[in-house]
């Protein structure tokens, strides 16, 4: 998938490419659905690659596929690492949908969205020229828009989208005292890990309580969780193939995948203040294939991201699934001490005349 930046749009002129074929949701996505949806015939530079490993969620596919056919805005949210993002590029492969992604981060600004005047050599002179951003550029286009990050934006910057979130909101750019209409094949899409009420719960630093009446002007929001445990499992497999051709490579798998859901489950009682991604236990299973220590991968894929303090707790997740114990844990901890406790006795009998 393509990401642009507003300073450097492509040279592509607006296109009248039209999608032209039929698919429905149960034959190219295996969901148990009738719904038809119209798509491209072949793909272009901006189309998302297909990765034949991804697992669709039905609930979230289906807003999506709305979202494409009936030009609604899809909103979806959830943890981090869940794949929301993905989601919507693996359905848009399919479709063969140009797709373009902007993070919305601390330093995107109104000007990056909307465009902004720029010098360029034309005919060996320097002009002054308006260059357009990303929002423009897209509206113009056959073209599915995803915000990432959609609840880090900047208050100006989201009040530059908003206009648009309507299904025929038009956009006007005030410096070129022009209207410009969305393309009839333009889609709008975001991704948030929060549903714009803030940093409620302290894992994502830096999210904006978003206005409300923006929210609303969502036609569809779909949550996004974490997969089962034989999704995730078959998951991390098709990632790391290496581990699946190992004798003991799936119970590795499933009881890399029990400290995840151990930590997630530990997160939403307040036990840790860091839970495991899909995305981690990827990076687990990776780094396991590379130095071939299944301790030393877990402390350079996670543990080392966890408050010390913590430690000793997900050290403990680790040895109810793999029922090994790690020098983090409290049994080893205690054990040390015990024997540094006697070994001082033992010197002290020793020293006495």
């Amino acid at each position: 998938m393509t990401e642009l930046t507003a300073q450097q749009p492509t040279a592509q002129q607006p296109t009248d490419k039209q999608p032209g074929i039929t698919l429905t949701a149960r034959e190219v996505f295996g969901i148990d659905s009738d719904m038809k949806v119209t798509a491209f015939a072949e793909p272009d530079e901006h189309v998302p690659q297909i990765d034949e490993a991804y697992r669709f969620n039905t609930d979230v596919t289906l807003a999506i596929l709305s979202g494409f056919q009936f030009n609604r805005r899809v909103l979806i949210q959830g943890y981090h690492g869940t794949g929301k993002s993905t989601h919507i590029e693996q359905v848009a492969a399919r479709l063969n949908w140009p797709t373009v992604r902007v993070n919305l981060d601390g330093h995107i600004t109104r000007l990056d969205l909307v465009g902004r005047d720029a010098i360029v050599l034309q005919d060996g002179q320097q002009i002054t020229e308006f260059r357009e951003g990303i929002l423009p550029w897209s509206l113009q286009r056959p073209m599915a828009l995803v915000f990432d990050e959609f609840d880090a934006g900047r208050p100006d910057v989201m009040f530059v989208i908003q206009r648009i979130l309507e299904q025929d909101g038009k956009f006007t750019l005030l410096d070129q005292n022009r209207v410009l209409t969305p393309h009839k094949w333009f889609r709008l899409f975001a991704t948030a890990n929060t549903i714009g009420l803030g940093n409620l719960d302290g894992l994502y630093h830096g999210t904006q309580l978003l206005n409300q009446a923006q929210i609303d002007r969502w036609n569809i929001v779909a949550r996004l969780d974490y997969m089962t445990t034989d999704e995730e499992v078959e998951i991390v497999l098709s990632r790391v193939p290496s581990l699946r051709g190992r004798s003991d490579g799936e119970t590795l798998v499933k009881s890399m995948v029990a400290v995840a859901q151990m930590t997630r489950s530990g997160f939403a009682s307040g036990d840790v203040s860091t839970l495991m991604s899909p995305r981690t236990t990827i990076h687990w299973a990776e780094n396991m294939d590379i130095f071939d220590n299944l301790e030393s991968s877990f402390r350079l894929s996670f543990l080392n991201k966890c408050d010390p303090a913590e430690h000793s707790i997900v050290a403990e997740y680790f040895q109810r699934a793999f029922n090994r114990e790690l020098d983090e844990s409290i049994a080893l901890q205690e054990s040390a001490n015990d024997d540094v406790a006697g070994s001082d006795d033992g010197s002290a009998i020793t020293a006495a005349p």
